[in-house]
């Protein structure tokens, strides 16, 4: 459903969220380790997010990645994978057709239309906060 990079990404703004919700600013190399993606693609993920607005970005012996703790309730799931993939996944066809469509739909168009409105609905509606703060509280998690 996403693309490698929005799996990062999403797991990369987990990360910055609670680490910010203990006002820590973290290292390019420390989100790479968290969420075990090469530091170079990690890279060229944070500077989407951070062109974007969903994070910020430091310089200096001071800097590294953050987010506003009082913005945190504002960043859902989906301002992040439109940051990286687009609106792809609200409109790609389920079989990876190029021309499914509604006038011409692929044997999984009909089914995969409701999963991707629940999944829409899912990431409209899902703050980083809260995917942050069952993280911090060891309810789920973000390595393999």
């Amino acid at each position: 459903m996403f693309s490698k990079a929005c799996e990062y990404g999403i797991r990369a703004a987990i990360y910055i969220a609670q680490q910010s919700l203990v006002d820590r600013k973290v290292s390019l190399k420390d989100v790479a380790k968290a969420i075990e993606s090469p530091t170079a693609y990690t890279s060229k993920i944070l500077q989407k997010l951070s062109k974007n607005s969903i994070i910020k970005s430091d310089k200096g012996p001071t800097g590294g990645f953050s987010m506003d703790k009082t913005e945190l309730e504002k960043v859902k799931l989906c301002s992040i994978v439109y940051a990286i993939d687009g609106d792809a996944v609200y409109t790609g066809c389920g079989l990876g057709l190029k021309k499914c469509n509604e006038n011409k739909p692929c044997p999984v168009h009909n089914q995969f239309k409701l999963i991707r409105e629940e999944l829409k609905k899912m990431l409209e509606t899902t703050t980083v906060k809260t995917l942050a703060t069952d993280f911090e509280k060891g309810l789920t998690f973000l390595k393999r």
